[in-house]
Formats: C-alpha cells, structure tokens, sequence
C-alpha cells in the first residue's frame, strides 16, 4: 500500500512539474524559447509561400481544355523571379546565423553572466538510474531532488560513475553531457518558486525511464530550511552508502534500499562525510589502468540490479 501511494504522489508531482522550456522558469530557458519562436517565423518566410503557390500553381497550370494559363514553351529566366528564389533565403539564412552566434555565446554553459551574487556550488554526479547532488560547502546531498534558491546562479559540475548520459532541467537550462572521469560544467538560475522536473535524455538502460528528479526551486528563507530538513533527517555518505546508491537501480529501488520514514517518499536525503566524494569518484579514472570491474559502478560484479 504505501508502495502504491508513493507512485501515486511521485507520478502527480512529476506531472504538475514544468518541464518544457515553452514554459521558462528562468532567463536561460527563456532566450531559448525566444531564439526558437524567432527562428519558426523567419524560416516561415520561405515555407509559407511554398505551402500556398504550390497548389496553386498545380491548380492552374494542371492539364485541362481551355485552359486560362499562359503557355510559354521557350520562357526559361526572370530575373525577378531568381532574386526572390536565392535572395529571401540568404537573407533569412544570415539572420538565422547571426541570432544563433549570439544565442550561443549567451547560453554558454560554462558562462555565469547572471548576477553578481555569488554561486551556489553544486556537485553532480550520474548514476544508474538516479542523479545525485552533492552540495559541498553545506555538507549535504540528495538524490530524487534538487533544491535550488530563486533569484541565485547555481553552477553545477557534472561528471558520471557509470555510463555516458545527458542532463537537462528543461524549464531551467538545457541538456548538457557527462562521462566519467571528466567534468562539465552548467549555470543556471530561476526565476520564481516553482516544481520542475529534470532528466537524463540519453537513453541508458531499463531504468531510464525513471531516471527523473524533481527540481524545487525555493526563496531563500525556504531553501535554508530546506538544507536544514536534509541536514536533520539525512543519513551519513558512506563508502557504504554510496556503493548501494551507485548499484543498478532505479528510483524506487534505491528508495526503498535507503530510504526512511524521516525523507520524503520521491527522495533520498544525505550528510557528506570528511573528505571530497566528488574528487574521488572522478580520480579513480585517472590511474591509467582499467578499474576492476567489481570496482565499476554499472557492472554485475559491482551490485546486482534490483529486483533481478
């Protein structure tokens, strides 16, 4: 039963979430959704004509007694006619290069030119199948969801434990890749509280599906009550801890492996142990030698997948 009513309440926040960047929660997301409707309506320049004269051409000049089309068997140039062919399409081509010149210098992910309040430092690392957050200077993690202060750049370095796979909080940013052993990076903000939901979109297995969180984003009065509800009722990030979280499972799972009736039923809240987890997930690919595979996360020989 509580399994049931956990499904219940995950699939009515994921549902009530934005998710699309149509719906922007932030000015990242809302250049994007500008620079996409700016694109449709030059490109609809040179589509819309064609949509409408060629069945009118076809009407007209179809094979037919009397007809009112003019034949003209050794007409072969207008000069008008070359000039709106070529001439609109360079011209919507050129507007098209330059917005997304500008675009792309905007919405650069490593850049961080909203405000001047200092950051908050996210760590983020891909698992199979869940994200978990770390917050290294509040000593603090979370996996299932992500808490994050309106009105706040929020600059996040990426990395995985496992497989190749691709972060994006729609309604926030867009999508960003990670690998192990290296970093990305990605800088967002948002503009008002708001329930998003975030996903790994590059395909990953059977728990791909699952591999959602919600993002919470919150004043800042109710982000550090938030960071203190994490702190009070999260467990410690063992060695221990951190092999079942990075074993195979997918959301549910790892919830009901980790989980307790002090956390909420969608997420898993942690306190960081000494020492920098996130280094160390990223250096154990910088020995220059293949990990051992019970020393892989992803791998059999590292933990079974539940419920296999």
């Amino acid at each position: 039963m509580a399994l049931v009513i956990a499904v219940v309440v995950t699939s009515a926040q994921m549902a009530w979430a934005s998710n699309s960047f149509m719906d922007p929660q932030g000015p990242i997301a809302a250049v994007q959704k500008t620079h996409l409707l700016r694109a449709t309506v030059l490109i609809m320049i040179a589509v819309l004509p064609v949509l409408v004269l060629v069945p009118l051409i076809a009407l007209r000049y179809r094979r037919r007694k009397a007809s009112a089309a003019e034949y003209r068997p050794k007409w072969d140039f207008s000069g008008k006619l070359e000039l709106a062919m070529w001439g609109v399409p360079v011209v919507i081509v050129a507007l098209l290069s330059y917005y997304l010149w500008k675009a792309t210098h905007r919405l650069d992910p490593y850049a961080a030119p909203f405000g001047e309040t200092p950051a908050l430092n996210v760590q983020v690392v891909g698992l199979d199948w869940k994200w978990l957050f770390i917050y290294p200077d509040l000593g603090i993690a979370t996996v299932g969801e992500f808490g994050i202060p309106v009105k706040q750049q929020v600059a996040m370095t990426l990395t995985t434990d496992t497989v190749m796979q691709s972060f994006m909080i729609p309604a926030l940013a867009g999508q960003i890749y990670a690998m192990p052993g290296m970093t990305t990076q990605l800088h967002l903000v948002a503009d008002t509280p708001e329930t998003m939901q975030g996903e790994n979109t590059q395909y990953n297995g059977r728990g791909f599906t699952k591999q959602k969180f919600l993002t919470q984003a919150m004043q800042t009065e109710d982000f550090n009550a938030w960071v203190e509800s994490v702190r009070t009722h999260g467990m410690p990030l063992t060695e221990d801890t951190y092999r079942t979280l990075a074993m195979r499972t997918d959301r549910d799972e790892v919830q009901a492996a980790l989980g307790t009736s002090l956390m909420p039923l969608n997420a898993l809240y942690f306190t960081l142990e000494d020492g920098d987890l996130f280094q160390s997930i990223l250096h154990r690919y910088h020995g220059g030698q293949p990990l051992p595979r019970d020393q892989q996360p992803g791998t059999a020989e590292y933990g079974q997948e539940g419920a296999q």
